[in-house]
């Protein structure tokens, strides 16, 4: 998603972009949460697992870089950033990605 959400950026469609920064998030969130047996249907326990990741983990980006994923996703509905803050958006799920995607595998 976050290769499409780059795609879509490219192509000037800023709203497609942000969203699909935030469903690459929200996927991998899910991902993790579905492995340690997490609730992760709705936005409120998204939020909750990230914050279980950030004490398991003992890692505060991961809470700054998903809000910056949630923020992506407000934008999709809001359309108020501009072209450089979703690149920089989409760059910190980049980051998000690769710190929840080894929490991801399997064990």
């Amino acid at each position: 998603m976050l290769a499409q959400g780059r795609e879509e950026l490219a192509r000037g469609d800023v709203r497609q972009a942000s969203e699909k920064g935030w469903g690459a998030a929200a996927q991998i969130v899910k991902s993790v949460a579905e492995r340690r047996g997490w609730e992760h249907h709705g936005h409120g326990y998204l939020h909750l697992a990230v914050r279980m990741l950030r004490e398991e983990t003992d890692d505060p980006e991961i809470r700054r870089l998903f809000q910056v994923a949630n923020s992506l996703h407000v934008n999709f509905y809001e359309d108020w950033e501009d072209a450089q803050n979703v690149a920089e958006g989409l760059d910190d799920v980049e980051r998000f990605l690769d710190k929840l995607e080894p929490l991801a595998l399997p064990s």
